[in-house]
């Protein structure tokens, strides 16, 4: 599987920080222990709790380029080709960094990964399900210089249930008053609601989206808009998205010819990297290498990558 050319679309940087790059940061030895959640997690609230000593480590522009410039290092091992790395900008926000320093710090290390490593990147800047929507409007306003420069596009994140999409019609107005694209975790929780406002509003792609399989009419409207899910197999089962026993919608996806794909969510935090995901998906639901490139190919489809990119992703698929 470590062969097969891969696209991861749903990363976080916060949650793939390598235990190395932390420990570096904070001055003594970290643990797996203290980073990767269980594999029986009892909520996504649970699960979130992991994200905080990483988020410490992104408090400085050198950090951030360092952790991005990493997380592309692993991903090179792994043989993943083009990477969406997502994150907040608002939780590395401090008297000592601006938003301005933020973003550039991500972008350097996105050129840094593609000149060491050969991994072409994007950055992904997500809003937070509960910042204030001041917050919410501040980090979208500082990000439009940057737009198409290294940032490729925006999303919510966060305690979907909690913060369910009803309430951020404002945030979905801006990214669409501005044209910046954008991509919505929703379905995470079994709300198949969450995926239909954010359809309407205007998104390309939904993070995880296990819901859908609950309205067979939302299904149609996903499939003929072209929408991008991102799913996360091992990532779904730890967050109980999915529970051992129910089905998991890949192959219901595939079958119903959505443009589903297959991503890590959380390296460190799920314990996890692409071709882990590719062996999990191809023992547990009998995916053919022929569908994993079909998947590969969905994934190109559904980037937010620009042609050149995209054109040269389709290269390794020809093969």
């Amino acid at each position: 599987m470590n062969t097969l050319p891969k696209i991861d679309l749903h990363c976080h940087l916060d949650g793939s920080l390598s235990t190395e790059f932390i420990s570096e940061c904070l001055g003594r030895n970290v643990g797996t222990n203290e980073l990767t959640a269980p594999y029986n997690c009892q909520s996504l609230a649970e699960y979130l709790t992991r994200f905080d000593l990483p988020v410490s480590c992104l408090q400085t522009s050198e950090h951030i380029t360092s952790a991005v410039t990493d997380l592309i290092r692993q991903a090179k091992d792994d043989n993943v080709r083009y990477i969406e790395i997502r994150f907040a900008p608002t939780l590395s926000l401090n008297d000592n960094l601006s938003y301005t320093e933020i973003y550039e710090a991500a972008i350097e290390g996105c050129k840094k990964g593609l000149k060491l490593y050969g991994v072409y990147s994007n950055i992904i800047a997500c809003a937070m399900r509960n910042h204030s929507e001041e917050q919410n409007l501040d980090m979208l306003k500082s990000s439009l210089i940057y737009l198409g420069n290294g940032l490729c596009a925006m999303d919510l994140a966060g305690d979907e249930s909690g913060y369910p999409n009803g309430l951020f019609t404002y945030l979905f107005n801006a990214m669409n008053k501005y044209n910046i694209p954008y991509t919505i975790h929703s379905g995470e929780c079994g709300n198949a609601d969450n995926i239909r406002i954010a359809v309407d509003a205007g998104a390309k792609r939904i993070g995880h989206g296990i819901a859908l399989t609950k309205d067979q009419r939302l299904m149609d409207i996903c499939k003929n808009k072209h929408i991008g899910f991102e799913l996360c197999p091992t990532s779904n089962y730890q967050t109980k998205a999915v529970n051992e026993g129910e089905v998991y919608p890949l192959n219901n996806f595939i079958e119903y010819g959505l443009l589903a794909t297959i991503n890590t969510d959380n390296r460190t935090v799920s314990g996890t990297t692409m071709t882990k995901e590719y062996e999990f998906v191809s023992e547990k639901f009998n995916i053919a290498k022929e569908t994993l490139m079909q998947l590969y190919a969905n994934s190109i489809e559904a980037s937010f990558a620009n042609d050149d990119i995209k054109n040269e992703l389709y290269k390794l698929y020809e093969k």
